[in-house]
């Protein structure tokens, strides 16, 4: 063999080591960095489902007991969708349900609601958003306690017409220069009440049952 043809092959066979160490190590990175994200957005859900039902109303872990449900106009999900059971001495008594709502300010506004097993609200937390900051976004419970004020409400507590915000005749404070923010968000609460009511039954049962493929409206 030629000295050209020889660096040659040196050259093709450092090449093809090269790519295989480079490919290795992004490998090996991207492992490390997804097993990192996925632990890290584990850990969030577990905070945002721990402070929308309190530690004293359960003692199972949040994250792993869970009720699959067909998809729910009322609660924003246009697919099967997983409910949180919370228990205590192996009884049921509360559900945190995932709602989405298309109407906020600058598009949806995602949430968590709490809801014990008599109909009353344990919490409200707001998972994702996209509000103008400084203004929609206070309905971020670090951002202010707008948010806590559902804790302990129900579908009585106020009546049915009293559930939006005081501009238009309800009983929720509104954001000096946002209305339509905390008006969304105490509407798709409402709707989240209303469900429950609607389904007691299955979300308070064990989720060993079938799930049909019909929508719940």
């Amino acid at each position: 063999m030629s000295p050209l043809a020889h660096g040659i092959v040196r050259g093709t066979v450092g090449l093809g080591l090269f790519a295989v160490v480079t490919a290795g190590v992004v490998g090996l990175t991207h492992s490390v960095t997804f097993e990192r994200i996925a632990n890290n957005r584990l850990a969030s859900q577990y905070q945002a489902l721990e402070e929308v039902v309190p530690a004293a109303l359960h003692d199972n872990n949040l994250v792993d007991d869970t009720l699959a449900l067909p998809a729910a106009d009322m609660l924003g999900q246009t697919d099967a969708f997983s409910v949180w059971q919370a228990r205590q001495d192996g009884n049921i008594t509360a559900v945190i349900l995932p709602v989405v709502t298309h109407q906020g300010y600058s598009g949806d506004i995602a949430l968590l609601v709490g809801i014990k097993a008599n109909g009353t609200l344990t919490g409200v937390r707001v998972l994702s958003h996209q509000e103008t900051p400084g203004l929609g976004d206070k309905i971020e419970a670090r951002k202010s306690d707008w948010i806590e004020r559902f804790a302990g409400l129900s579908l009585g507590n106020p009546p049915p017409d009293q559930w939006t915000v005081k501009k238009n005749g309800g009983s929720f404070d509104a954001f000096t220069g946002a209305t339509i923010t905390p008006r969304a968000v105490v509407n798709a609460v409402q709707r989240s009440l209303e469900y429950f009511a609607a389904h007691r039954e299955r979300l308070l049962e064990a989720p060993e049952e079938e799930v049909g493929d019909e929508p719940i409206q």
